[in-house]
Parts: structure tokens; sequence; C-alpha cells
């Protein structure tokens, strides 16, 4: 039960500081796109992540943790040179860079949720694959936004994730 509260803190804290980084790129996401439909949905997706951030923090307060300093200020300069970035690296490479990172971020909020089911924390279960699931929305406006263009010859696709609906499912069957 140590170990799996130890990596729920862990994953927390990876999350908290993730966020931090993915608000600060997606304010210059979408302050870098023309498209106007684009640069909503992404602005959207920002502030959808900045509240990600603050349930995660009281997460980590609810398990008597705090955020990782040094990952904290990692992270932001993660996120603002990212946001940088969005403003020279054309449309393909800020949408790519979404998507694959979400995807990745669908797991760490399953995984979050494993482990605090492990440690007795099933509060928390609820929160954490809402996230997971908003995350998942987020890969697929961003795989749609990359699909079939020319330089995805040079960079593969990520793999999908699975569907949505099994999010939950993991959890039932846990």
């Amino acid at each position: 039960m140590q170990d799996a509260l130890a990596l729920l803190i862990r994953q927390l804290r990876g999350a908290y500081s993730g966020e931090l980084a993915a608000g600060h790129a997606y304010r210059g996401h979408w302050r870098s796109v023309r498209d106007a439909a684009e640069r909503e949905r992404i602005r959207s997706i920002e502030g959808e992540e900045w509240h990600h951030r603050k349930l995660v923090g009281e997460l980590l307060a609810q398990v008597g943790a705090k955020p990782s300093r040094v990952r904290e200020a990692i992270f932001f300069v993660i996120g603002k040179t990212i946001a940088a970035l969005c403003h020279v690296g054309g449309r393909f490479v800020p949408m790519y860079g979404a998507g694959k990172l979400e995807r990745h971020n669908i797991v760490e909020y399953e995984d979050a949720a494993q482990y605090a089911a492990r440690c007795g924390h099933d509060e928390m279960i609820e929160c954490l694959l809402t996230m997971a699931e908003t995350e998942w929305e987020h890969e697929q406006y961003f795989r749609e936004r990359v699909g079939g263009h020319p330089l995805l010859r040079v960079f593969r696709l990520w793999d999908p994730p699975p569907p949505k609906e099994t999010i939950r499912a993991k959890k039932r069957a846990a």
C-alpha cells in the first residue's frame, strides 16, 4: 500500500508539472494559429489543462504531498520554450507534438487512477478518469489536425489510443 501511495504521489507530481508546461505551450500554440476555429479549440484546451492542474494540485494536497519545485521549474521552461517555438514551427509540428503528448497523458491519468485504487484513495478515481477522458478528446482533436499531412511520411503517427469507453472499463476490471 505504501508503494502504491509513493507511485500515486510521483504520478500526480508529474501530471501537475506537465499541466504547467501544457498550459504555457497551448497559450503559445493558439496564439500562433490563424484559423479562428482551431484557435478557439486550442484556447479551450489550454483552459482544460489549467483546470486539470488545479484538480491535480488538490489531489496532491489530499495525500499530504506538494509539487516538486525542481520539476516545476523545468516544466515552466519547457512550456514557455514550446510556446515560443509554435510561432516558428509551422502548423504541423505543434499539432503533431501536442497530439503525441496528449496520447501519453491519457495513460498517465489511467495509471494514477490505478495507483489511487491500490492505496485506498477510491475517491480520486472518478476525477482521474475524467481527466483521462478529456486528454483522450484532446488527442483525437490533434490526430485529426495532422491526419493526411505529407510530413507523416517522415514523422510516424503515434499509435491511437483504445476507444474512450475502455478508460472506465479498465477501472471496472481492476
